[in-house]
């Protein structure tokens, strides 16, 4: 059990960094589980594996999401431009995926096979590689290896409903409110961090940001109080809505449904759902119509379903933003259908309504916008179309036969989720 002294957990990390800033030896870690606590880890530990380095020239950040596992031992192999100490760290590493989604990739068996010899004997003195991830699998030959060559830091939480498990949920929420609390030098009592809890639930990244808004609400006062999270912090019903059109797109018909039932048993409005469904519908039509275009006019290369990101940035996004401006220019075009008479000075108003189906509203951000591209190629234009009629049909029948509205939208979910 010699490989226990290489694991470490959120819990005993602040314990054993003593013993990691005197450690040369140390060449690879894997920290894994809750995604705060991964990054909380991650930046206590990289100016500790750093040993007084810049993070400017010492830092290689790569994403692991889009990263090929030949970039991460070319840089893990090449030595720094200074000859000084370097850190690879790879974040969001999917060495435990076993189905990447949409624009993202999965490491092979080969792929692992190369992080393995890597690990046991591919990393240079001075380089430290890092990886990130979720919820590991130990039973996996790459989790094993990395905790008997490196350090293992476990940043798990039970998720589940026992007593337990909450009582361990609430350990790591109240352990996030003490460090900023008393980083700022403020206070709550037990009846305001049980409101803030009730509120957030177990969200360790929604619950520290909320505490950064309280903090900036109560201003010079020295204490957090229940009316003050009343005032502030609210259930965002967003989110719900958002997880159901991902679920929907992804065709993931039992997790759509899933959440439909939650949004109706919070008093969402079954018009209000059926809006948001209409309107992705539509997004999702234009996006097609745009992607069908574009792969029309170009020869060669990968396919959209098949592209990495970068490829997506270099070949299709500046087209998509021509896409967008010629959207914008027919509309100019018809302005004139738009157009509404002053009665009092018979000038027409020439403002366009607001175009909500430009497909790069913020081409800097270019990767929100290859994820919805992606996700289109999970359905075809007539299925799309044909959701499209269906949800006017539904409409209609909802405001004028008094149908039941919920039955309506699980059908339409399980028509349009369903295995082409």
């Amino acid at each position: 059990m010699a490989v226990a002294k290489n694991l470490t957990t959120y819990k005993t990390l602040a314990g054993s960094l003593d013993k990691l800033s005197t450690n040369d030896k140390l060449k690879t870690v894997l920290i894994c589980g809750e995604p705060f606590l991964v990054r909380k880890a991650m930046n206590v530990l990289v100016p500790i594996m750093l040993k007084g380095e810049s993070k400017q020239f010492g830092l290689d950040v790569l994403d692991g999401r889009t990263t090929p596992v030949g970039e991460i031992a070319e840089q893990a192999g090449t030595f720094s431009f200074l000859g000084t100490r370097k850190v690879i760290a790879v974040k969001d590493a999917p060495l435990f995926l076993l189905k990447a989604p949409p624009g993202e990739i999965r490491y092979s068996e080969r792929d692992l096979a190369v992080l393995i010899r890597l690990v046991e004997e591919g990393i240079p003195d001075n380089h430290v590689l890092v990886f990130t991830t979720g919820t590991p699998d130990r039973r996996k030959k790459i989790y094993k290896i990395i905790l008997e060559h490196g350090l293992v830091v476990d940043c798990s939480v039970s998720t589940g409903a026992r007593k337990a498990d909450l009582e361990e949920q609430q350990a790591v929420l109240r352990d996030i409110s003490r460090q900023m609390l008393l980083r700022a030098g403020k206070q709550m009592p037990p009846d305001a961090f049980a409101a803030l809890v009730d509120q957030t639930g177990f969200n360790p990244e929604v619950f520290a940001n909320a505490i950064e808004k309280l903090l900036a609400y109560i201003g010079g006062r020295d204490q957090i109080s229940a009316a003050d999270i009343g005032a502030v912090i609210h259930k965002d019903k967003k989110d719900p809505i958002f997880a159901l059109t991902n679920a929907m797109m992804e065709r993931n018909v039992s997790k759509a449904l899933t959440l439909l039932s939650s949004l109706l048993s919070d008093g969402f409005h079954p018009l209000q759902i059926l809006k948001t469904f209409e309107n992705q519908v539509r997004k999702l039509l234009a996006i097609k119509c745009c992607a069908t275009g574009l792969n029309a006019g170009r020869a060669g290369g990968p396919t959209l379903k098949h592209m990495q990101f970068n490829a997506f940035k270099q070949m299709l996004l500046p087209a998509i933003v021509d896409w967008d401006a010629n959207t914008l220019k027919a509309d100019k075009a018809h302005m004139p259908l738009f157009s509404i008479e002053d009665g009092e000075s018979k000038k027409k108003s020439t403002k366009l309504p607001a175009n909500d189906l430009l497909l790069a509203p913020n081409p800097k951000n270019a990767y929100p916008i290859f994820q919805n591209f992606l996700k289109s190629e999970n359905f075809t234009l007539e299925e799309l179309t044909e959701a499209l009629s269906v949800l006017a049909d539904l409409d209609y029948r909802i405001k004028s036969s008094g149908m039941d509205a919920a039955t309506g939208l699980e059908n339409f979910i399980m028509t349009l989720c369903r295995t082409p």
